[in-house]
């Protein structure tokens, strides 16, 4: 079984739009998806057979005061209102409503990856957790520690995934999948550095101090799953697609010609998906 895996990035995930819209439009049908923060709310769309509906989360509604803003963070304790964007927009009578309908009728697999904000531990979420008009799981997975307050799913706060498992590419292979399409948004040399501000971050995250933790050493875990996949790239395990260049986008990024640049990188990489599932 092929699986694709979209590690998110933040704004940096206009590329992974541009690379499913090129599979929609090549109909090409991949029945595994693990998704990681704005990874997981892409999938979302391709399941759901909505070509051409991720990118104007990224060109036009992200620069609504409403999807984030200091406003935002000082009204209700997140610089990004993920009830905005996975709710208001996206539930049905939004202004762009995911077709739930078909997302749910796809066979495909769904997996979103959390990190449980007590325990900085990794929680996996699946299709059979996604309910019509909520949405849950796809706003604790993109919930951004230091940005966003915890979410709760069930009770349980929990944190983006990103912290936990920001390249869950064990999970895939352990659920199945023998190749893997790995879409992660920094260029292939890119290495994560540690964290600067730990004290900063310590005290912003007092309340739970093993994400404060875990966001101290996430460089290393980052840095080592990427050459991970890497590696399994030179044994024709996984296709890596990655932009040769972030065109200066960065997790919070707003530039609408940055976005358009990038969202194009992502569909002509994309064309190496045909022969890479083919081989």
């Amino acid at each position: 079984m092929t699986g694709i895996l979209d590690a998110g990035g933040g704004m940096r995930a206009v590329y992974a739009a541009g690379v499913y819209d090129y599979l929609l439009d090549r109909g090409i049908d991949i029945k595994y998806c693990i998704g990681v923060s704005a990874g997981s709310a892409n999938q979302v769309s391709y399941i759901a057979r909505q070509r051409g509906r991720n990118a104007p989360f990224y060109t036009d509604y992200a620069f609504r005061p409403e999807y984030m803003s200091v406003r935002n963070y000082l009204k209700k304790g997140s610089y990004i209102d993920l009830e905005y964007v996975y709710a208001e927009l996206t539930n049905e009578g939004g202004e762009y409503p995911l077709d739930y309908d078909a997302y749910a009728a796809n066979l495909a697999e769904h997996v979103i990856v959390t990190t449980v904000a007590e325990t900085a531990e990794t929680k996996f979420f699946s299709k059979e957790d996604m309910k019509r008009n909520a949405y849950d799981p796809i706003k604790a997975s993109s919930c951004m520690p230091m940005v966003c307050k915890p979410y709760p799913v069930d009770g349980v706060l929990y944190y983006d995934g990103g912290v936990a498992d920001p390249i869950p590419y064990e999970k895939a292979f352990s659920d199945g999948c023998d190749k893997l399409i790995c879409i992660v948004t920094r260029p292939r040399d890119f290495r994560k550095t540690k964290m600067k501000g730990a004290r900063v971050t310590k005290a912003l995250m007092r309340k739970y101090p093993a994400m404060a933790d875990a966001l101290e050493n996430r460089h290393i875990l980052w840095n080592a799953q990427f050459e991970a996949v890497q590696k399994l790239e030179a044994e024709g395990k996984c296709l890596l697609l990655c932009p040769n260049d972030s065109c200066g986008v960065t997790s919070l990024t707003r530039n609408k010609e940055s976005f358009r640049r990038l969202y194009a990188k992502g569909y002509v990489d994309a064309q190496a998906v045909g022969p890479f599932i083919e081989s």
